[in-house]
């Protein structure tokens, strides 16, 4: 071969193999990367869906658009044609379907139409290919078990089916729509229709194919108007959502008529096939449109002479059905409602029953907490805390709620002479370790006492990290290769730094020059395909960040916006909630994230090491994770198959408490008259923050419930009144165990006020020793930090803690100087929780009278101790020793030295002493 022809034949190939890159590139990619992690079959399934989707309604679409438009070439070819050339005095208007026939036989029609359709039908296959998630619902649908009443059909035709019709309506529509258009552009360029006349001049070989169109347009009008009635289950307007009396007694019959004219207009259509005219297509329309309006007339008149007078009435029937369905939707008809009177007494001796609850009292506030992490325990300035987790461990025997953050590498905060190619993928590529500390205490100087910390992590409570790399994470999504040529940097070691290669099975093969060129092309990144220093074994790590990677893998799963990471068996694995959610359950009212069901059906874990992911079904009833079940057979895992120390760490989602709080907030209400006339809405509380005043959020604490014998992780939210302060409720999700999920109601009787956490905070603030403290503070250069207010139920009482944070004016690192406490009509101050609860107990003050001069850096003194009259000292003395008690958490000893107390002062320990 010639070496001209030779260099001609290595452009080709060069340039398809540039065209193959630039179109399967993601492909190839995709397909590495699932089978790395062993999702092979989930992206077989996908591609193949997506591949059968796209090649039927390519078909499809190509025959509508090809055949209409050889249609309308052969009718309006040697036919009658209009040819309008108009003149206005000197002037001759351009007439461009005479230009274009003026170019004879020259122009390609026959070609033009078939490149036309081909190209109108790949955008209309594409779009469907993307909604591949609808057709495999509706093939593989479970059913729910349950029917709703307007029509007898199972809840899984509404969520599965009901979606996949639309979409088969639409596309029904647009391939209508679309043939309609290339016919009358193939008309108009060859000069059988005139849109320069009013009405169009149309030439008569043309109305038999309008006509045909003109039925299948009334076919596609019967179906819309079929699947509409089933519709009516799924819109609403301020009393009723889901089918209202107007939808039973008028759009019922109303649609069914609508479709049987519809089909009348469609056979009068077709009858026009012979005509030479559109007469009957256009009164097959008003057949069909006319009845719609007086329809949608009559709408407003009955809602104004049936409806309104006793709307309460007509509709209850309709309301019981939008209570139920909501409620079974969101999953709250299992809500568990129990009273809470409030009667009880904050004493000594509930405070050691309740002594796990009160050592787990959290101090601490995420917000501040973070500022303080990241100021002790960054270490160098490229690792990152992007947000603290809650969660609970079993230390030194026992059952302690903890606050911890992963430290993160972020790339991007590496000095700017250090952002080399070299740095940012093969040197810096994990994070290190975790920052751990209890929810409750703190050091003299108002700093969080670290469980876990430093780097190699260090730990006094036995909490031992074995393999520390955090490979992925929440960082933005980076790519890295490791087991290159070069050791990757693994942590900071003094002035020097320590070196290790990768030893796990994270990532996806890169050696050999196709994969190069493949990630290389990928990623627009020509290092990848040059550099030397990629070896046999190097692997590429990808999709790091891990709500990206499980978007990826499980497109179909809505994720909690806050994963959370915990320790594994000496290993680091973060753990996302996922839902499943649907806009299709019928009768159940849309929310603001507009869904009108949801499940919590899944927790992924995700191993920050390899990045290799699980998935857990949480909820084995749920029918849509049953159906994707169907659909990936082996992608699942059941509850069961999880390991005990993994188990012990899921907890019940707070997005998903909160949706559901939401939604309680109006349908705890079940009477439809009581609902009907809104007369017990409530709403979240307010809480202030930072000099803002927002909505106070779910918190998890470690808390016996009223009536339980042990205490348990929850997360709880109070509730108040619409438009008021006070406390009306609260709300508590169980997260341990095999009661897991469980929903309580803790309803307070109306008959007595409860204050809200506003409420509390506006009497803390309004308390004169604490505002003059405040105001001393804020003047000495320092800024106060108030906390979340927590109300934690003690037995059958309310106890109200917030945590009070000092930072210097100018600085970043919050110390937690008092803790205020409210119980009844008291509220105090103190340097820490046991002096702040003994003084809400014993009636006295727990900080000084006089305010004390302190800023963010130097800790705050104690408040003296109590004088105590000399003929009181075997009180003073069991007092004494109470507060030893609480200072080292002993819970029993303090509720006993009380008690001699009280017996001392003559007053009882508790209700019932001697």
């Amino acid at each position: 071969m010639r070496p001209r022809n030779l260099l001609i034949a290595l452009a080709v190939v060069i340039l398809l193999a540039f065209i193959f890159l630039n179109v399967c590139d993601t492909l190839l990619v995709d397909l590495l990367w699932f089978d790395s992690l062993g999702f092979h079959q989930v992206f077989a399934t996908t591609v193949i869906a997506e591949l059968v989707i796209f090649g039927i309604v390519w078909a499809a679409a190509f025959i509508a658009f090809f055949a209409n438009g050889l249609i309308a070439l052969g009718l309006s070819q040697d036919r009658e044609r209009l040819r309008v050339v108009r003149r206005s005095d000197q002037m001759v208007e351009v007439n461009l379907p005479e230009l274009i026939r003026s170019f004879g036989d020259r122009i390609p029609w026959k070609l033009l139409v078939t490149a036309v359709a081909a190209l109108l039908a790949l955008f209309v296959a594409q779009g469907e290919a993307s909604s591949w998630d609808l057709y495999l619902k509706a093939l593989y649908g479970v059913p729910f078990g349950l029917r709703e009443p307007a029509f007898g059909r199972d809840v899984g035709f509404y969520v599965f089916t009901l979606p996949f019709l639309d979409e088969i309506r639409d596309l029904f529509l647009t391939l209508v729509m679309l043939s309609a258009v290339v016919s009358g552009v193939v008309y108009w360029a060859r000069g059988a229709l005139d849109f320069r006349e009013s009405p169009p001049r149309i030439a008569p070989a043309c109305t038999a194919h309008l006509s045909a169109l003109f039925g299948i347009f009334f076919l596609q009008r019967a179906l819309a108007y079929w699947i509409g009635r089933f519709e009516l289950t799924l819109h609403g307007n301020s009393v009723v959502f889901g089918l209202r009396y107007v939808d039973h007694v008028l759009w019922q019959p109303g649609l069914w008529l609508l479709v049987a004219l519809s089909v009348v207009a469609a056979l009068i259509s077709f009858l026009n096939l012979g005509e030479r005219g559109l007469r009957l297509p256009v009164a097959a329309a008003a057949i069909v449109f006319g009845p719609a309006v007086i329809l949608n007339l009559m709408q407003p008149a009955i809602e104004r002479l049936v409806v309104k007078p006793d709307e309460l009435h007509v509709e209850t029937p309709y309301l019981k059905r939008n209570i139920e369905m909501t409620r079974r939707a969101f999953h709250l008809d299992g809500v568990d409602v129990k009273p809470f009177a409030g009667l009880g007494k904050l004493t000594p001796a509930s405070l050691t029953r309740d002594a796990t609850t009160i050592q787990n009292i959290r101090l601490w506030d995420p917000r501040p907490l973070i500022a303080t992490y990241r100021q002790l325990q960054e270490i160098r300035l490229y690792y990152d805390f992007r947000g603290v987790d809650i969660d609970r461990y079993h230390i030194n025997g026992n059952y302690t709620q903890v606050m911890l953050s992963p430290r993160e590498m972020n790339v991007d905060l590496l000095p700017e002479n250090a952002q080399t190619w070299i740095n940012r993928h093969l040197k810096f590529t994990h994070g290190y370790g975790l920052v751990m500390s209890p929810v409750n205490a703190k050091d003299q100087e108002g700093l969080p006492i670290l469980y876990v910390k430093n780097i190699p992590p260090q730990s006094d409570v036995g909490i031992k990290i074995d393999q520390p790399g955090i490979y992925y994470g929440e960082e933005p999504d980076v790519y890295a290769i490791v087991d290159a040529t070069t050791p990757e940097f693994d942590y900071p070691r003094g002035n020097d730094n320590a070196f290790d290669y990768y030893k796990g099975g994270g990532g996806v093969p890169i050696s050999g020059l196709w994969r190069r060129t493949l990630f290389s092309f990928f990623y627009r990144d020509i290092n990848l395909l040059v550099t030397r220093t990629i070896s046999a074994k190097s692997r590429i790590m990808l999709r790091r960040n891990i709500s990206q990677r499980v978007s990826y893998i499980a497109p179909f799963l809505n994720q909690d916006a806050d994963p959370y990471m915990i320790v594994n068996n000496g290993r680091l694995d973060w753990i996302i909630d996922c839902y499943t959610v649907s806009d299709h359950y019928p009768y159940s009212q849309i929310n603001a994230y507009e869904i009108n069901y949801i499940r919590n059906s899944v927790k992924a874990v995700i191993d920050a090491y390899t990045g290799a992911v699980t998935f857990y079904v949480a909820d084995e009833d749920d029918p849509i994770i049953r159906t994707w079940e169907r659909i990936y057979p082996g992608m699942f895992r059941s509850m069961g198959t999880m390991s005990p120390n993994l188990r012990e760490h899921i907890r019940y989602p707070e997005e998903f408490f909160l949706i559901q709080a939401q939604t309680y907030a109006t349908y705890h209400m079940t009477d439809p008259a009581v609902f009907y006339n809104r007369e017990d809405l409530w709403s979240f509380p307010r809480e202030n923050y930072s000099d803002e005043t927002t909505a106070m959020q779910p918190y998890y604490v470690i808390m016996r419930l009223p009536g339980e014998s042990h205490a348990e992780y929850i997360l709880m939210l109070p509730m108040v009144p619409q438009g008021r302060d006070n406390m009306i409720a609260w709300l508590a999700a169980r997260c341990d165990g095999a009661d897991y999920g469980h929903l309580f109601e803790f309803e307070f009787s109306k008959d007595r006020l409860f204050y809200g956490p506003y409420q509390i905070q506006a009497r803390i603030n309004q308390n004169p020793e604490i505002s003059q403290q405040y105001s001393l503070w804020n003047q000495m250069g320092s800024k106060v930090i108030l906390g979340n207010l927590l109300v934690i139920p003690v037995e059958d009482s309310l106890l109200y803690v917030e945590p009070l944070y000092i930072r210097a004016q100018n600085g970043q690192l919050p110390e937690l100087q008092r803790v205020l406490a409210s119980y009844s009509d008291r509220t105090v101050m103190g340097e820490n929780l046991p002096s702040t609860l003994t003084a809400l107990l014993k009636g006295g003050p727990a900080a000084p009278a006089q305010p004390t001069v302190a800023s963010a850096t130097t800790p705050i003194s104690p408040p003296p101790a109590p004088t105590i009259a000399p003929t009181l000292n075997g009180a003073a003395s069991h007092y004494q020793q109470a507060l030893d008690a609480l200072r080292q958490g002993d819970w029993t000893r303090f509720g006993a030295e009380m008690q001699q107390l009280g017996r001392t002062l003559g007053t009882g320990g508790h209700p019932g002493s001697p």
